[in-house]
C-alpha cells in the first residue's frame, strides 16, 4: 500500500523549528477540533514504554491515504488553512463543498523533510454553497449546466504547491519593552528625540507614513514575507500554530534558514520492540 512517504503503523511528527510534535489539541475528538503543536508527552518510541495519554501525539496512514489521529481514528482534514479533525460525513449536494468532500492527501519527503497536502478539488469551494443554503446550490448547479464562465481563479489551486509550516509566536510587547526603545532611541538619535520632545518636527517612521490602523493577526501574515523580525519565536506559551500555505509553482524565490526550518518535519515511527535490548 501507498503510504505516501509515511512510515506505515504509527508515527510521531515533530516540528524541527520548534521542537514540538502535531498534537490534537487537548485530545478532543469532537469535529473541527484544532490540530496543532505542543511539547512532546512522550519520549519512549516503544510501544509497551509509551502512555496511552500520548496518543493525540501518534498518528497514521488509513487505507484511502488520509492522515489519521490514533487517539480518536478520525482524519485529519483542512479547513481554511488549519488542520483540523474530521468526521466522516455524508455526501451533499453540490458536491464536493465545504460540509462535505473528499479527504486531503499528506505527502511525506523523507530527504527534504517537507510535508505536502494534495488536493482533488479547490480547498476554498469557490462555487459550492453549504447544505443549508439548497435555493443557492441549484442555482450554481444550474450556471454549471448551461456551460457558463467559470471565474479562472477557481483553478489556480492546481497551480501551487500545498506545504505545511510551522508558525513563530512571539512573546506580546510590554510597557517595558516600549521604554526600552525608547531610550535606545535617545540613546541613537538624542538630537531627533529631544526636538521631537519639545515639538519639533522629526522624520517619521515606515510604519507611521500609513495611519491605516492596520494589525495583521499572526495567521494572516504572508509566510514567505515575515522578515527576520517575524520569525521570532520566544513566546512562553507552550502551544504553536501550523498553517497550510499554498505557494505558486515556479513564483518561490529563495528561503531564509528559518522559514525553511519551519516546513521541515522529522517522522518516527514507532516501534514494538526495544532497539537495544530486542524486548
Amino acid at each position: 500500500m501507498d503510504t505516501h512517504g509515511f512510515p506505515p503503523g504509527y508515527f510521531v511528527i515533530r516540528s524541527v523549528a520548534t521542537n514540538r510534535l502535531l498534537d490534537v489539541k487537548s485530545d478532543y475528538v469532537e469535529d473541527g477540533t484544532e490540530v496543532l503543536l505542543w511539547p512532546e508527552k512522550e519520549t519512549s518510541l516503544v510501544e509497551s514504554f509509551r502512555d496511552p495519554d500520548a496518543n493525540n501525539q501518534v498518528f497514521f496512514i488509513d487505507p484511502s491515504g488520509a492522515l489519521c489521529s490514533r487517539a480518536s481514528g478520525h482524519a485529519i482534514d483542512v479547513e481554511d488553512g488549519r488542520l483540523v479533525l474530521r468526521h466522516r460525513r455524508p455526501i451533499s449536494y453540490p458536491y464536493p463543498n465545504a460540509y462535505s468532500h473528499p479527504l486531503p492527501k499528506f505527502q511525506y519527503n523523507a530527504q527534504t523533510g517537507e510535508i505536502t497536502i494534495h488536493f482533488s478539488h479547490d480547498p476554498t469551494y469557490p462555487l459550492s454553497s453549504p447544505p443549508s443554503s439548497p435555493g443557492t446550490s441549484m442555482l450554481r448547479n444550474r450556471t454549471s449546466d448551461l456551460g457558463l464562465e467559470i471565474p479562472a481563479a477557481a483553478g489556480n489551486w492546481r497551480n501551487k504547491t500545498h506545504f505545511l509550516v510551522s508558525q513563530p509566536l512571539r512573546k506580546p510587547r510590554t510597557i517595558i519593552d516600549d521604554a526600552s526603545e525608547m531610550i535606545t532611541t535617545a540613546i541613537v538619535s538624542p538630537i531627533n528625540f529631544f526636538s521631537s520632545a519639545f515639538g519639533g518636527k522629526s522624520a517619521a517612521k515606515p510604519e507611521e507614513v500609513f495611519d491605516g490602523n492596520i494589525d495583521l493577526k499572526e495567521e494572516e501574515v504572508v509566510e514567505e514575507e515575515r522578515g527576520e523580525e517575524g520569525e521570532v519565536d520566544n513566546s512562553p506559551e507552550l502551544e504553536r500554530r501550523v498553517r497550510v500555505i499554498g505557494i505558486p509553482n515556479g513564483s518561490e524565490g529563495e528561503l531564509g534558514d528559518k522559514a525553511l526550518k519551519r516546513r521541515k518535519w522529522m517522522v518516527s515511527s514507532l516501534r514494538r520492540v526495544n532497539a537495544r535490548t530486542g524486548t
